[in-house]
């Protein structure tokens, strides 16, 4: 009898049940915005989004909740307008500051 766990055997994690609040989703978008990779900072829109109410980021934004889904899906590829209109929906905004120099 083999004691092996197979990828299956383990408990699906989704990020979207731990974004409690405020600061939850504010700590989250950051750490992803110092990756700098796009797919991942619509996907990570799209965890916030699901944390809140993916039908009424629908409603508030004015889009549908599958155009919502696909584009903040990490597959898609959301304009810059899209992006600003759901965070502004979210309550949330970017900011910018100078880069570190290493």
């Amino acid at each position: 009898m083999s004691n092996k766990i197979s990828i299956a055997d383990l408990p699906t994690f989704d990020v979207a049940e731990h974004l409690k609040n405020e600061d939850d989703i504010a700590a989250y978008l950051a750490l992803v915005l110092e990756d700098g990779d796009p797919a991942l900072l619509a996907a990570t829109l799209g965890d916030i989004a699901r944390a809140r109410n993916m039908a009424q980021l629908a409603r508030d934004t004015g889009m549908t909740r599958e155009g919502l889904y696909k584009a903040l899906s990490g597959q898609g590829n959301p304009s810059l307008a899209t992006i600003m209109k759901v965070m502004k929906a979210l309550g949330l905004r970017l900011s910018v500051a100078p880069a570190a120099h290493a």
